[in-house]
């Protein structure tokens, strides 16, 4: 059996990072993690505090956790809608600090692509949601980007209407399948 390869799809709210996540899961017959936080947010509101951002980050390792257990003999990728770069930017972003244990958890866990989406796409309103302006979007884009330049993991920024970002994601993967 191969080694899982974790394909992680991050970027800013509504830039079709749920959509590509389903997407490339059906397109390679395979599990895909949903964003933790959305479940979260929607039992316990949207009024969440720093604190929760840790609870929020452990859902979401669990999730992963569990979805690589369930993968079976012939699944050899993981999609993941979301990670630890993401609560680490919203945190910063929101509460200007990260709790040291979602940094280490950066730190130990271990990707194999980063499908970066942009925000192109248009706004699509949501009750979960927090920032329908472009500008906020797009820096945010850019922390996200800036954080990939930065580590040894390959990624790819994934742009354009909803079928040219799968095909661009499609050849990514594919690329680091063929590796």
């Amino acid at each position: 059996m191969k080694p899982v390869k974790k394909i992680v799809i991050i970027g800013p709210e509504s830039t079709g990072k749920s959509t590509l996540s389903a997407q490339l899961a059906a397109h390679y017959n395979t599990l895909w993690v949903k964003e933790y936080a959305r479940e979260f947010l929607e039992t316990h509101g949207t009024r969440y505090r720093f604190e929760d951002l840790y609870t929020i980050a452990r859902g979401q390792l669990q999730n992963e956790d569990r979805a690589l257990a369930s993968l079976s003999k012939n699944q050899n990728l993981l999609f993941i809608d979301t990670d630890m770069y993401v609560i680490k930017v919203w945190s910063e972003y929101v509460f200007n600090r990260c709790d040291n244990r979602i940094l280490d958890e950066i730190a130990n866990r271990k990707y194999d692509l980063y499908l970066l989406c942009a925000a192109d796409l248009p706004w699509v309103a949501d009750a979960l949601r927090e920032y329908p302006d472009l500008a906020t979007r797009e820096k945010l884009f850019h922390y996200y980007k800036d954080i990939l330049v930065q580590q040894q993991v390959p990624w790819q920024i994934i742009d354009g209407d909803y079928d040219e970002r799968l095909k661009k994601a499609i050849q990514a993967v594919d690329a680091i399948l063929s590796i």
